[in-house]
């Protein structure tokens, strides 16, 4: 297991953790407490900030606080993307397995067999 996959599973394993805190307490346990909704509405926003620092990217390559903001806006992103899987009890590891399977594929291939 590469130290970016362990990295993921330990993230996994706090964010359960956070189920059983209280939600003044915990920033992480106030979204369980709040739900998919307001998680998703978390998402979409980090979402939208990457895309934004993406384009920032495009027009200014070689800026280097652009790119540490990339960086940044990607990690915020696969937070609170870890955070929606872990309040569905679906671990960073059967999101692998899916990749795994789809590595070599190609992507129009792999998107026409899909069944749903």
């Amino acid at each position: 297991m590469s130290n970016q996959q362990h990295i993921l599973d330990q993230l996994y394993d706090t964010l359960q953790q956070r189920k059983n805190a209280a939600g003044e307490k915990s920033y992480v346990a106030s979204l369980y407490e709040k739900g998919s909704p307001k998680i998703a509405e978390k998402i979409l926003e980090e979402a939208q900030e990457f895309i934004d620092e993406a384009f920032h990217i495009h027009n200014e390559r070689d800026n280097a606080k652009v790119q540490q903001n990339l960086r940044s806006e990607a990690a915020d992103l696969l937070f609170h993307i870890m955070v929606m899987l872990s309040h569905h009890d679906v671990p960073p590891s059967d999101v692998f397995d899916i990749l795994e399977k789809r590595f070599g594929i190609s992507g129009h291939d792999e998107k026409a067999n899909r069944t749903s």
